[in-house]
C-alpha cells in the first residue's frame, strides 16, 4: 500500500514539473511586465505634465538628477569664484548646477585653434554658460552642439568669408568662440554684451524648435506668444528700436533679436524688467527662469 501510494506521488509529481514554465520565462515575464509598466507610467506622466505645461507654462520636473556628479575641487573652485550666476544660487540648486557642468563637458568635445591651449577654465566656464542659460530646463545638453571651437582671438571664418568673435554652425553642430571675446563678456557684467551668452542662445533657440519635449514646448509657446505681442504692438516696436537700451545688432533679424535680447535680460535683469516688463516676462517665461535676481 506505501510503496502504491509513493508511485502516485511522483506520477504526479511528475506531470506537475512537466508543466511548469521553465525559470527563465518566469523571470523574463516579470521583466517584460515591468518594462510595460514603466514605460506606461512614463507616458502618463508625459501626457499629464504637456496638459500641466499648456496651462502653466512650466515642467513638472526639472531639477530631478537621482546621481549627481561633482566636478574636481579645481573646476568647482572655478565656479565659485568666477561665475557670479552660480554665486547666487541655493546650496540645493548649487548640486544641481554643478552636475550639469559636469555633465555638459563630459557630453561635448572642446577644440583648440591656433596657439590656444584647452584647459579647465575655458571648459567650465563655457559650460556654465550653456548651463545658466538651461537651467530652467529639463533636457539641458543643447543636442544642437557637439563640438566647442575655442579660438584666442578673432578669427577667419569660411561660413561667410569674414572675421567673427564667434559663431553656430548648425550644420557641423559647433559653436566657435574667441576666448579672449568671451571673457570681455564676464569682465563686465552690466553692459548687455556678452558673446557666451550671445552664441548659446542661437544654439539653444534652434534647439528648441527642433525638440519635442516639455521645455521645447514652452520656449516655443512663449516666443510665439513674444512674436505676436511684437507685431500686435507698434508702439512697442518703435519704443524697441529708439530706445538705446537694446543694440543695434539686435534688429538684424528675429535670431539676433532674441540672442541680444537675451544678453540684457541676463546681465541687467532690473533695467529689462522697468522699461519693458511685458518682453521681460516672455523671455522669464521662455526659459523658465525663476532663480535669484529675476
Amino acid at each position: 500500500m506505501f510503496l502504491q501510494l509513493l508511485s502516485f506521488l511522483t506520477i504526479i509529481t511528475q506531470q506537475k514539473n512537466k508543466f511548469e514554465p521553465p525559470i527563465e520565462m518566469v523571470v523574463f515575464t516579470v521583466f517584460l511586465a515591468v518594462i510595460v509598466a514603466i514605460g506606461v507610467l512614463y507616458f502618463l506622466f508625459l501626457l499629464f505634465e504637456h496638459t500641466y505645461g499648456t496651462f502653466y507654462f512650466k515642467p513638472l520636473i526639472v531639477h530631478f538628477h537621482l546621481l549627481k556628479k561633482k566636478l574636481p575641487k579645481n573646476q568647482k573652485r572655478i565656479l565659485e569664484t568666477e561665475f557670479s550666476f552660480y554665486k547666487k544660487l541655493s546650496s540645493k540648486h548649487k548640486r544641481v548646477f554643478e552636475h550639469r557642468v559636469y555633465c555638459f563637458i563630459k557630453n561635448k568635445d572642446f577644440v583648440a585653434r591656433e596657439e590656444i591651449v584647452i584647459n579647465n577654465r575655458m571648459k567650465v566656464l563655457i559650460s556654465a554658460t550653456a548651463i545658466m542659460l538651461t537651467f530652467g530646463f529639463r533636457k539641458y545638453l543643447i543636442s544642437t552642439i557637439t563640438t566647442l571651437v575655442i579660438y584666442p582671438d578673432e578669427y577667419y571664418s569660411s561660413f561667410n568669408d569674414d572675421y567673427h568673435k564667434g559663431e553656430f554652425n548648425p550644420r557641423l553642430g559647433a559653436l566657435v568662440l574667441s576666448w579672449k571675446h568671451f571673457l570681455e563678456g564676464y569682465n563686465n557684467e552690466n553692459d548687455n554684451i556678452n558673446l557666451g551668452i550671445h552664441e548659446m542662445m542661437h544654439a539653444i533657440h534652434l534647439n528648441s524648435m527642433r525638440q519635442t519635449d516639455i521645455s521645447a514646448f514652452i520656449f516655443k509657446k512663449k516666443h510665439a506668444q513674444l512674436t505676436d505681442y511684437l507685431a500686435l504692438n507698434e508702439s512697442i516696436r518703435v519704443n524697441l528700436i529708439n530706445n538705446d537700451y537694446f543694440r543695434d545688432y539686435a534688429f538684424t533679424n528675429q535670431y539676433e533679436f532674441l540672442a541680444v535680447i537675451v544678453e540684457n535680460f541676463i546681465e541687467t535683469p532690473n533695467d529689462f524688467k522697468r522699461q519693458f516688463p511685458i518682453i521681460y516676462n516672455k523671455i522669464k517665461g521662455m526659459l523658465n527662469f525663476c532663480f535669484p535676481g529675476y
